[in-house]
């Protein structure tokens, strides 16, 4: 046993069944739990909202869902889902998404984000960061910030944001406006350095602090996305590795995949040489070559297909299309919070893309995190709003629609049983599902009390559970067609409440609860 188990076990005692009837029995099911290694044919009970029973015996209860031959698991938990409109919450919940948290571009005003979504209500649970570029965009451009992504789009038609110091005055309130959403209840710092790579390093040093002294993790797109030297991924992903180290600040790294790119075997191993110095550092990846942002982002001007390493222009789509220099440049003046994908790699197509991208997906520790883009209709709109199911057109990174199923699908030995070594280049279903629930639990629970029960199947965690067949989960989101739900998912329950039964949403369905640090008011 590893020291980390029985600190499992110091911290998380197993806890007796409670006594039956429950609101909700899962009949017969193969329960998956990654913190003890559970892989075994069981029951589970459920009351009030969490799981009150785990037994290999007969459980009575007022509802009852027949599991047999389906995985039972804890919901996954997505740390990177920019995605937090109503109807992107119903395309990752079909994806067995149960949390889904913005973290890594984060949101300003925090109050003002999680009082627009109890507003609305959502099938899942939901959270944010304390987002620095907005703090930047507000200071640099003297605009106050909404809560919500439309507002960070629209600061692409401006640029004085992105590529300018900060002089000491505005490093001060921007660390100001930063720790008002800490203090709000923010789950961290969200550091979007990539879109704003002309911040100076001691502005990165003071957010860095911030973190520190609240005792919070920051989560970072790093400053360069570029395989070429000087600025390059391998370069911004030291600064991220000194300031954890100089601070003890927790620093989450966003993407790997898709930071590191086509250099990851040189920025994996300069991760894992800080990790095994006792830095800090997590990480996250999720199961594409291609990565989605804005086409006026700084990463895609200058002499971007050189710092990406691709080859030409078409590297780049829009709406499935790709294009060409003459488009981008237009794009890039004209409508430059456009929403693009990008293919940094070809693992479809090219075995040694493939082998790049295992290499960040099958980071030893790794979560898995889908960076989920919002929709967007034909009109060039965020589909937001009681919509369902999303309009004809609705575009989006495939990401946002079949990222965890992508993953089940790719990377499980389905023929692994129990806690069996898998086949290389795959995982035990106990390792994969681990990525997606405990992992990111983890990531967060130190600074965040209510992930200490989430990401588990265990007496008196939260019953965040989802029901599927892992022999036909398929993501079938692609990229010319993105608005498919997975399929395979049976039954996906929130907080106890099922939202899709028998593989049908239930549209009234909205126990998701927020996520979230205690404010100011409330210490």
């Amino acid at each position: 046993m590893t020291d980390s188990q029985q600190e499992i076990q110091i911290e998380h005692p197993e806890l007796p069944n409670e006594p039956g009837p429950y609101d909700v029995v899962l009949t017969g099911g193969r329960v998956v739990d990654p913190e003890k290694r559970l892989d075994k044919t069981l029951n589970v009970g459920i009351t009030g909202g969490r799981i009150a029973a785990i037994s290999g015996e007969p459980l009575e209860g007022a509802k009852v869902i027949d599991a047999v031959g389906l995985v039972v698991a804890p919901g996954f938990i997505d740390l990177h889902a920019h995605g937090q409109q109503l109807p992107a919450a119903w395309m990752q919940a079909f994806d067995g998404v149960t949390t889904a948290l913005e973290l890594e571009s984060g949101l300003l005003p925090i109050k003002t984000f999680y009082d627009k979504v109890a507003k609305e209500g959502r099938p899942i649970n939901y959270g944010a960061s304390a987002a620095w570029t907005y703090a930047r965009i507000a200071e640099k451009l003297d605009e106050e910030p909404t809560g919500d992504l439309a507002w960070f789009q629209d600061a692409f038609s401006h640029e004085e944001w992105q590529n300018s110091l900060a002089d000491d005055d505005e490093v001060k309130n921007i660390i100001a406006r930063v720790e008002e959403g800490l203090e709000e209840g923010g789950l961290g710092i969200g550091i979007n350095a990539g879109y704003a790579p002309g911040y100076g390093r001691k502005e990165y040093y003071a957010l860095a602090k911030l973190a520190a002294k609240h005792g919070v993790p920051t989560f970072t797109h790093i400053r360069y996305l570029s395989v070429k030297e000087e600025e390059s991924g391998f370069e911004a992903l030291g600064e991220l590795i000194s300031l954890a180290a100089a601070t003890g600040t927790q620093m989450h790294i966003c993407h790997l995949n898709s930071v590191a790119g086509r250099d990851i075997e040189a920025c994996a191993q300069l991760i894992t040489d800080a990790q095994e110095r006792g830095v800090p550092i997590t990480v996250e990846s999720y199961p594409y070559g291609a990565c989605s942002s804005t086409v006026g982002a700084e990463v895609f001007r200058g002499e971007w297909l050189e710092r990406w390493g691709v080859d030409d222009a078409s590297a780049m789509e829009r709406d499935g299309i790709p294009l060409d220099q003459d488009e981008i440049d237009r794009l890039q003046k004209e409508e430059p919070g456009a929403v693009i994908v990008m293919h940094f790699l070809r693992p479809d197509e090219k075995s040694e893309d493939a082998d790049m991208l295992n290499r960040s997906v099958l980071y030893p520790g790794a979560a898995i995190a889908s960076d989920a883009m919002p929709w967007v209709g034909t009109d060039g709109k965020l589909v937001e709003g009681n919509v369902w199911p999303l309009p004809y057109g609705a575009f989006a990174h495939p990401r946002s629609a079949g990222c965890f199923s992508r993953f089940l699908t790719g990377w499980v030995d389905k023929t692994n049983k129990g806690d069996k070594s898998a086949k290389p280049g795959k995982l035990s279903l106990v390792d994969a599902i681990g990525r997606m629930t405990l992992v990111p639990a983890q990531i967060l629970e130190g600074s965040v009390p209510q992930m200490k029960q989430k990401g588990r199947i265990r007496v008196g965690a939260d019953a965040d559970i989802v029901v599927f067949d892992l022999a036909t989960v398929k993501d079938n989101a692609t990229y010319t067609d993105p608005a498919q739900c997975s399929t395979g998912f049976h039954h996906v329950l929130v907080n106890g409440t099922p939202i899709i039964e028998n593989g049908e949403r239930i549209p009234q369905a909205h126990p998701g609860r927020p996520i979230r640090r205690r404010t100011v008011t409330e210490d």
